[in-house]
């Protein structure tokens, strides 16, 4: 594979839509994610009423690609190989003698290399995204809650918060104004939402004007993401792209055959009937890659198109569209925002800030007292030496499936088309691919160990 990647040699490009084309206020999204489901246990489940209140230093909990035990409760991360670097039971952290006692050296139980291992199972769920961090947060502090009550173990808490989810994101659920996260959305979108750079918009033009595809396909529905395609590009959002694809059902549209999710028509935000192929350009519910594939050799005139797609989540995005699909990927990743200069970066204008990051609340997207780097960490008992530095397996999983990762698309909206980046598969590095700096932490590491 060649060294460098450049958007000009790809005819194709792709993007979701949450937390990559539409950037979020993350502190105050987050707190709305929180309270979505809070309220829901609280006053449709009967869980304690404490799980509503929520201080600034509880969101130090928060890192993504923590793994839950559904079971017994417990929070973990995971080195390259699968062993585990920290736990908590709840929000409590593990000690070294308990964290020792609990998992010693051996991998996880439910650890499997490479693309063996799923995101989620009726077993244990991974929290990659921001959409899911408030999640880990709320499910911990249940954990908490249950642990002091009763003891209760195996824990059975997980259909409750599947429950959450049906509640406050279900397909009618924008149009009805169910739930909380919605109806608060729409009352009140600059809240929670940036617009679009003019650098981005312009970018997006210019990909258009140089003759490149452009689909977005997210998993939202239709209707809320006409709301957030309006509020960042503008109400002529749809000229920019030929194809937008909504309630994609991420990743299954990547990794399911065409018959097990065909695409089907939409009709004021209502999904319609079954198609047994694709034959235009236009707005689509549902679907599979292997359909969209081979309307976009029909639009290129070319067997192998090339495509690229952005996204922000290993499991639904980047994961997918290298493994089965075998696009180029492009991760956003806002971790590398979050080290700037070796400190947080803003993620507003002063005078925008709410009351949420006046109180000195962690920002998402830098590291977690608790949880250490979300790219490297130190095995327990070993910090001392130079050689107990790990990767973490998430850090593995950007080098392994993304051809580079950014920090946001407005990073690289005013390089040429031609730019050349370089390549994490460039030469088998972790940190080749990153764009424009790695972290700080993997600059700064020195050796690191190698699994």
């Amino acid at each position: 594979m060649a060294q460098h990647f450049s958007l000009a040699a790809c005819d194709v490009v792709g993007f979701d839509l949450d937390h990559t084309l539409c950037c979020y206020n993350l502190p105050e999204s987050a707190r709305l994610i929180y309270n979505s489901f809070a309220q829901f246990l609280v006053k449709e489940k009967g869980y304690d009423k404490g799980l509503l209140t929520v201080t600034p230093e509880d969101w130090d909990f928060c890192c993504k690609g923590l793994a839950l035990d559904l079971e017994d409760g417990n929070f973990i991360k995971l080195a390259d190989n699968g062993t585990v670097l920290r736990a908590s039971h709840g929000t409590k952290m593990l000690s070294a003698e308990a964290l020792a006692e609990e998992f010693g050296r051996k991998e996880w139980k439910h650890f499997m290399p490479d693309t063996g291992m799923a995101f989620r199972s009726g077993k244990y769920y991974f929290y990659d995204n921001y959409f899911d961090l408030p999640g880990a947060l709320l499910c911990a502090r249940v954990v908490d809650s249950l642990t002091k009550n009763n003891g209760q173990k195996p824990f059975d808490f997980w259909k409750d918060i599947v429950a959450g989810i049906q509640h406050n994101y279900k397909m009618s659920a924008f149009k009805e104004n169910c739930g909380i996260y919605f109806p608060e959305i729409k009352r009140d979108p600059g809240k929670y939402l940036h617009t679009c750079p003019e650098s981005v918009k312009k970018w997006l033009r210019q990909l258009k004007n140089a003759g490149k595809i452009l689909m977005l396909i997210t998993s939202s529905h239709s209707d809320y993401c006409r709301l957030l395609c309006q509020y960042i590009l503008g109400n002529d959002f749809e000229d920019l792209f030929d194809i937008v694809i909504t309630n994609a059902l991420k990743p299954g549209f990547f990794s399911h055959l065409p018959s097990q999710r065909p695409f089907r028509t939409l009709e004021n935000d209502e999904e319609r009937e079954a198609l047994p192929f694709l034959d235009k350009p236009g707005w689509y519910s549902q679907g599979n890659a292997v359909h969209l594939y081979e309307l976009l050799k029909k639009m290129t005139g070319k067997p192998e198109p090339k495509v690229v797609y952005f996204g922000d989540s290993m499991h639904s995005d980047i994961f997918p569209a290298c493994h089965y699909s075998n696009w180029e990927t492009v991760l956003i990743l806002e971790e590398l925002r979050g080290d700037k200069d070796g400190k947080p970066e803003e993620s507003e204008p002063e005078e925008k800030k709410g009351k949420y990051e006046g109180s000195k609340a962690k920002p998402l997207n830098t590291s977690s007292k608790k949880w250490g780097s979300f790219f490297i960490d130190s095995v327990s008992g070993l910090e001392n030496r130079e050689d107990s530095l790990v990767y973490t397996w998430s850090c593995k999983r950007i080098s392994a499936y993304s051809t580079i990762a950014i920090p946001s698309i407005e990073a690289i909206a005013e390089l040429p088309l031609d730019y050349k980046f370089t390549r994490f598969s460039s030469n088998n590095s972790k940190t080749a691919g990153y764009y424009p700096n790695p972290p700080l932490v993997l600059s700064n590491a020195g050796k690191l160990t190698a699994k």
